[in-house]
């Protein structure tokens, strides 16, 4: 009797001890860019921060050393649960995100912030019906900077200094805007930047501001051509795989989400902000020549890109969205966020 006490007892103190172990959850975390660029020091560092605290330390995010792969399969990886938790460019795998364009059209703003809250707020409005993330846990959507052209060759005041520049491009509408501009575009993530320059094979290419002095290559694009309202924008996502969420209780999936969504689009937005003016006093002190685009070559891109909204419209109403509502609301919110 009592060998059977003992054991009913010890398999007691294991059961409990096995579930207090299975209450607290670490996630993995793929990041494919530097540990000090913004990105990753200023938007998903906190952010696992934030999600241990609301979560009362039951789950906790482990920042992998290493990214496990090239940043075009980051959301695939989140998918298949390599990872439990990625985010990487929408553009970079071309032809699968499509609703995701709304967002990077020339002329969308001049804050990251703004406009990754009214993404995420018509994302979830508007374009969520598409079901584009289906096989994930969608935990954010957010967008960098106003996009500007930076190169190592010459100043660019119309478009026809952009005749033939083999510019690096992220994918996505910055693709459409490069060729339109008779530019040659190259698709490449961003973090091939400093290669892709240091060895000639691009002659420039289409980044933030904060992104010039993240990627270190401020000493070779020396010439850099402000677009008021931006040449573009790039979709991002915040991704975790489906049934790593899904085991999470009810309360901690609502913590989280409450700590990502708008609450991480915002964030990522005013990290960006500050980043690119941070970036832009650093380019002038660094010496390099920044000029901002005048009327007529503001107007030159307008004619040259008008049709591309036209196209995406359709392209959503394709898929049930309604494209023409979507970028109406999203430039609505952006005008009146700061005021």
């Amino acid at each position: 009797m009592k060998k059977f006490l003992k054991t009913v007892a010890v398999g007691f103190v294991l059961t409990v001890s096995h579930g207090i172990a299975s209450a607290d959850t670490t996630l993995t975390l793929s990041s494919w860019l530097p540990p000090t660029h913004p990105v990753v020091s200023q938007m998903i560092v906190p952010w696992t921060k934030q999600v241990e605290e609301v979560t009362e330390g039951r789950v906790k995010i482990n920042i992998l050393a290493k990214g496990l792969g090239h940043p075009k399969i980051h959301y695939d990886i989140a998918r298949d649960g390599l990872a439990d938790i990625t985010y990487s460019v929408h553009g970079y795998t071309p032809g699968r995100f499509v609703m995701t364009k709304v967002v990077e059209f020339p002329f969308s703003g001049n804050s990251a912030e703004a406009l990754s809250v009214a993404y995420w707020r018509v994302h979830q409005k508007y374009l969520a019906k598409a079901n584009e993330h289906k096989d994930t846990q969608l935990l954010s959507v957010f967008t960098h900077g106003p996009g500007m052209i930076h190169n190592s060759q010459k100043t660019v005041s119309s478009v026809a200094d952009l005749d033939g520049m083999k510019l690096r491009v992220g994918g996505g509408v910055v693709n459409d805007v490069a060729t339109s501009l008779d530019a040659v575009p190259l698709l490449k993530p961003a973090s091939k930047s400093y290669e892709l320059l240091s060895h000639g094979v691009a002659d420039g290419t289409l980044l933030p501001m904060e992104s010039v002095s993240a990627f270190k290559i401020d000493d070779i694009v020396k010439h850099t051509t402000i677009v008021p309202g931006g040449l573009y924008n790039i979709s991002f996502f915040l991704v975790m795989n489906s049934d790593r969420f899904h085991s999470l209780s009810q309360q901690d999936q609502d913590a989280i989400m409450s700590v990502s969504g708008e609450a991480f689009s915002q964030l990522a937005g005013r990290v960006w902000d500050a980043a690119d003016k941070a970036a832009l006093k650093k380019m002038k002190e660094n010496g390099n020549e920044i000029i901002t685009a005048d009327s007529t070559f503001v107007e030159s891109i307008k004619q040259r890109t008008s049709t591309l909204e036209a196209d995406w419209i359709k392209e959503a109403e394709q898929r049930g969205v309604d494209g023409a509502a979507a970028l109406a609301e999203l430039r609505q919110i952006t005008v009146s966020f700061n005021k």
